[in-house]
């Protein structure tokens, strides 16, 4: 069944049947009106709604932002900082507040939690990846509602997931959940910006292509980062990867996870994308550039070869080998991302020179691709 051919009704019964479950919330959903200080009362109703899934056999897994608000009050700042400094020490300070909050409220119901900071890396390289994966699987084993934000004590602007909506996609993935639920100040994703006259609420996405015409551009709360645009992306990544989701309000999440009618519903794509496919599209860091000329660009998207030493005319970046890296064509599109089977300090002597000829020269270990072909992943696909 294709998802134009699954009827609302369908879509939403996929959502109240899942066994594993990420829900993210952001900082303007836990915090006060000056966004300094965390509103107990949010935090109690977020944590009761978790509560009765768990205690009906589901798994749940949180994506909290809200480390630097929690932080705001007690650091006595009057807004959200803007030098990653302060950030981090509001984070370093908010962080316990959070935890303490969560760990409080869900004890009301004999739940523990679990604390699980992650940087870009843990879900970008493999071995992070990995391991990540199995601590999570063995909390929620456990009976542990693992408590997941990004680490803004020590994420920096080049290992920072830039929102944690990405990172919700991305942990969906990682432990194989069946939904993802972005809880929001906005009750759905409407035709329109909400206040403006006939913007009508989507029940139902089945698929990039409908929202073609449908502004997300709204900017973000005064607290947080992330806005429309980044659950709409994160709604994408997850549904790539064959996983339902759900954009909500944060007061509707009980009826949001019981499957009812609010928010909008993003129908995954019939079939999910093999795993390293998925993984170099969506969850990888490029360390680095391959620009090629117009013949690999053919080779690559129509032809479905790999990439070889000959068709690349400039080195970009610093990288290792196995290291990810992008292959942009002649105009700048990137038309690719895949596994270097080469360093950035190799590759430069083979530009432009066939795998005979480089073998030849340098010995038979060097007559290989310069991305297989099974290690790369079209941006177009």
């Amino acid at each position: 069944m294709t998802p134009l051919e699954i009827t609302d009704e369908q879509a939403r019964a996929r959502v109240a049947q899942a066994r594993r479950v990420v829900v993210k919330v952001g900082s303007s959903s836990l915090t006060n009106a000056d966004g300094g200080h965390l509103d107990g009362e949010r935090v109690t109703a977020i944590v009761d709604a978790i509560a009765g899934r768990v205690a009906e056999g589901v798994q749940v897994v949180l994506v909290s932002s809200g480390a630097i608000a929690a932080g705001i009050g007690p650091l006595g700042l009057a807004r959200r900082p803007r030098d990653l400094a302060t950030q981090q020490a509001a984070a370093s300070v908010g962080q316990g507040v959070l935890v303490a909050a969560y760990d409080a409220a869900f004890r009301r119901h004999g739940l523990h939690v679990g604390q699980v900071l992650l940087t870009a890396d843990d879900t970008t390289r493999r071995g992070h990846y990995t391991n990540a994966r199995r601590t999570l699987d063995r909390l929620l084993t456990l009976g542990i509602v693992p408590i997941i934000n990004e680490n803004d004590t020590v994420a920096t602007s080049e290992i920072k997931f830039g929102d944690n909506d990405r990172l919700a996609a991305l942990v969906a993935h990682l432990i194989g959940a069946d939904t993802l639920v972005l809880l929001t100040d906005v009750d759905a994703l409407y035709t329109d910006k909400p206040d403006r006259p006939g913007a009508r609420r989507i029940a139902v996405v089945r698929g990039r292509d409908q929202l073609k015409d449908i502004d997300v551009s709204a900017r973000g709360s005064r607290v947080g980062t992330g806005g429309m645009q980044t659950k709409v992306e994160a709604a994408s990544i997850a549904n790539a990867a064959g996983i339902s989701a759900v954009l909500a309000a944060t007061p509707d999440i009980g009826r949001a996870l019981a499957g009812e009618d609010v928010g909008t519903v993003f129908v995954p794509a019939r079939r999910r994308r093999p795993n390293r496919t998925w993984w170099l599209q969506h969850a990888t860091t490029s360390r680095g550039a391959l620009v090629v000329d117009a013949g690999a660009v053919t080779a690559l998207t129509e032809r479905g070869k790999s990439l070889l030493p000959a068709g690349i005319v400039e080195i970009r970046g610093s990288f290792a080998e196995g290291d990810v890296v992008d292959v942009v064509g002649p105009d700048g599109a990137v038309v690719a991302r895949g596994l270097s089977s080469y360093s950035s300090t190799d590759l430069p002597q083979m530009l432009g020179r066939s795998t005979k000829e480089i073998a030849a020269e340098l010995g038979a270990q060097y007559e290989r691709e310069a991305i297989h072909r099974d290690h790369l992943a079209l941006t177009s696909r």
